[in-house]
């Protein structure tokens, strides 16, 4: 019902950053347009760290019945295992083994690993598959992807404890002259393995006919848990399974934790508060990606409740009634590469504070690994202590992490991408009309900041974009104050009491305001509070965690502050919605016309100058 993406760019100014955004965007829209799934929330960002190493991590979220769940465990000596969707071609062949490997100068012969994919026959096979699932003929059933028929059918095999024959022979096949050994690496796409039970050929094969895909019966399960194939009769391999998959031999990889950096004092303030608001809001990690998620059919379905743009989009459950979720997918690689652990704690908490933001319950998340060369004890530490922290938080949080993948040997020339967990969360509502978003709409509300701010500095994109600096340690994230607060703002916006509710992170409480202020049109006033226990600027940029920002009706206001003291929440009243700008009282005053046109410009700026 939705799908996410999280995407991460070279230095704007690269000679291939440009081309790379523009191709990738174009592939997603593309093929999710022409599924018919809208794509609804990620994110997109630009270090130098990903110059010709740019990550594509992508999310789908989808329902199904408890009571229909298939699963990929092969069961049943002698039952058909059968092939269904494109035929099989040398595009991809050795893809998995690429994704093992850094690149070097010679990294453009090895194109032809790239598969090509057909969303229409992707949509085909989608289709064709839920219809089959309306019977009671599939057994197990798993699609073809890193490196095709040898994983999907080793692990249907394992997984059952079974063997499998396979006669290659019978593969569909798009190109003459392929042999075994390509027909069992290539990852052509749009492609399903499929274990049957005995007699119902008939009824599967019909159903892929009428939907104009290939459907061929290649093998058969056995009892000797060995992979066994023939080709043109001769038997080609025989291998163990289970050495193959679960007995395999497991990397004992030296490590060394990152220790924490130093903590840093007398950062400076900026000599233009309002210049430096501009320059974050129109930075190319901050700026609004319109220009992206525009050309996604974000709306396919008609299902979708939030749009892109703000903490998480919400799209509702058909048939549900009522019922939505919640999805977002965040990461701060700079935290992760100052302190792993702290990095990995704060992928997981600010999912999970996203998806509470907008009033739902979070559920489960998983997670997009990308990571290094793992033989470098510095690389394989930074793994481990994400890996540390994402697990503390999970478990703090009753945040399960339950799929994902991991993307090792990101290097190019030995030089690594940042180390990037990117975490995609899953949430519930009860009832999509409780549902709130970061956008202040009109004048006369009371703005309210959860949580206690100590104006963190250290990795802050104030210290990165105003002043040129990468260091210091990330902010510290308190699992417990996490849960507390979020709690009591989930449980403030059930109750109908919040108009609009924002998750502090990049660019702190300034950024925040300027995003709400900018999304629903209307301006605010907030005032500095005398007794600050930070300088101005660090109230402002410092990106301290576990805080939101609430926009609540005046009535509610006192009632709401009262609770937050009796649950142990600090909550102060910044100041109140209205007017045509955003004003900090003493420190800055600037139009929302002219917020919305930083904030807009900079994305279709750079697309449009191609060199």
């Amino acid at each position: 019902i939705a799908n996410v993406n999280a995407l991460r760019f070279g230095d704007p100014t690269h000679p291939k950053t440009r081309h790379l955004v523009e191709g990738v965007v174009a592939g997603i829209g593309g093929y999710g347009n022409c599924m018919g799934i809208p794509t609804v929330a990620g994110e997109t960002s630009f270090h130098r760290a990903y110059n010709e190493n740019c990550l594509v991590n992508a999310m789908t979220v989808g329902i199904a019945r408890t009571d229909r769940i298939f699963y990929a465990a092969a069961a049943g000596l002698g039952n058909p295992v059968v092939y269904v969707g494109s035929k099989t071609g040398r595009d991809g062949i050795h893809g998995a083994t690429m994704a093992s490997t850094e690149f070097t100068e010679d990294s453009e012969s090895k194109r032809p690993t790239v598969q090509v994919g057909d969303p229409f026959v992707e949509k085909l096979l989608l289709e064709a598959c839920l219809e089959l699932m309306e019977t009671d003929a599939i057994v197990a059933i798993q699609d073809m992807g890193a490196a095709g028929l040898t994983s999907s059918s080793f692990e249907m095999a394992d997984k059952g404890g079974l063997g499998v024959e396979i006669e290659l022979d019978k593969v569909p096949m798009r190109e003459t002259g392929m042999n075994p050994y390509e027909l069992m690496l290539s990852e052509s796409q749009e492609r399903m393995l499929m274990v049957l039970k005995p007699g119902r050929e008939d009824v599967a094969r019909r159903i892929f006919e009428k939907w104009e895909l290939d459907f061929a019966i290649i093998g058969r399960l056995t009892d000797t848990r060995r992979m066994v194939l023939r080709w043109h009769g001769d038997v080609v391999a025989s291998i163990p399974i289970p050495p193959v998959v679960t007995e395999a031999p497991i990397y004992e990889r030296p490590w060394t934790l990152t220790p924490a950096p130093d903590t840093i004092a007398n950062v400076p303030p900026p000599a233009d508060y309002a210049a430096a608001l501009l320059k974050l809001v129109g930075s190319p990690d901050q700026c609004s990606k319109r220009w992206v998620w525009r050309q996604y059919d974000h709306l396919v379905m008609g299902n979708t409740a939030i749009r892109p743009g703000g903490d998480a989009a919400v799209v509702r459950v058909p048939g549900g009634n009522g019922k939505a979720l919640a999805v977002t997918s965040d990461c701060t690689p700079r935290y992760c590469q100052a302190h792993p652990e702290t990095g990995g704690r704060q992928a997981v908490a600010e999912a999970w504070r996203n998806l509470t933001a907008v009033g739902a319950t979070p559920l489960a998340c998983t997670d997009n690994m990308n990571f290094g060369n793992p033989q470098k004890p510095k690389i394989m530490g930074q793994f481990a202590g994400c890996v540390m922290g994402m697990a503390e938080a999970c478990t703090a949080l009753a945040f399960p992490i339950v799929s994902g993948n991991v993307s090792l040997y990101n290097e190019t020339e030995g030089r690594a991408i940042l180390p990037t967990p990117v975490i995609g969360g899953v949430g519930v509502l009860k009832d999509v009309a409780g549902c709130v978003d970061i956008a202040i709409r009109e004048a006369g509300l009371a703005l309210i900041l959860v949580g206690e701010t100590r104006g963190h500095l250290g990795q802050s994109i104030y210290l990165r974009d105003v002043l040129g600096r990468e260091d210091g340690p990330p902010p510290p994230v308190d699992l417990a104050v996490e849960k507390r607060n979020g709690d009591f703002v989930r449980g403030q916006i059930g109750a109908g009491r919040i108009t609009a509710c924002h998750d502090l992170s990049d660019g702190g409480l300034a950024l925040s305001l300027a995003e709400m202020a900018m999304a629903g049109g209307t301006g605010a006033t907030v005032t500095p509070p005398a007794d600050a226990t930070c300088p101005t600027h660090a109230w402002l940029f410092g990106e301290d965690q576990a805080r939101y920002v609430m926009a609540v009706r005046p009535d509610v206001a006192d009632r709401l502050l009262a609770d937050a003291k009796s649950a142990g929440v600090p909550a102060t009243r910044l100041g109140t919605s209205g007017g045509d700008a955003l004003t900090v009282e003493g420190v800055l005053a600037i139009s929302v016309t002219e917020l919305r046109r930083t904030h807009e410009s900079w994305l279709p700026a750079y697309m449009e100058a191609r060199g």
